[in-house]
């Protein structure tokens, strides 16, 4: 069960990246968007597992690898935003949220335009 420091942490977390995300995004010459879906922190708050969002589809990988390669950064960036609150900064893990890639996968199979079609 999550605490209530866990809860703010993440919150946090969530509200910072996803004003970062967007201000890549708006500065970008491609058309593309990051969401923070979700923030996970453990109960000792020395990491947090970030679940993004990126549409469009074909953006993701280079997108992740990007993220990914610049994770010190974005480390540091939190760490900045939030230092006087907390005394560890946690170590960042980011992960692809295909929740609503699945829902619309289900969505087109129950309408009967998947693959194989439901009868």
């Amino acid at each position: 069960m999550e605490s209530n420091r866990q809860r703010k942490v993440a919150q946090i977390i969530q509200e910072d990246f996803a004003e970062l995300f967007r201000k890549q995004a708006a500065e970008s010459k491609q058309s593309f968007l990051v969401s923070v879906s979700d923030v996970k922190v453990t109960a000792d708050l020395s990491i947090a597992k970030i679940y993004l969002s990126i549409f469009p589809q074909e953006f993701r990988a280079s997108i992740m690898k990007e993220i990914e390669e610049n994770k010190t950064q974005y480390r540091n960036f939190i760490g900045q935003k939030m230092g006087k609150q907390v005394r560890i900064i946690p170590q960042l893990s980011f992960y692809l949220d295909t929740a609503l890639d699945d829902v619309e996968k289900l969505e087109k199979e129950l309408r009967g335009e998947g693959d194989n079609p439901v009868l």
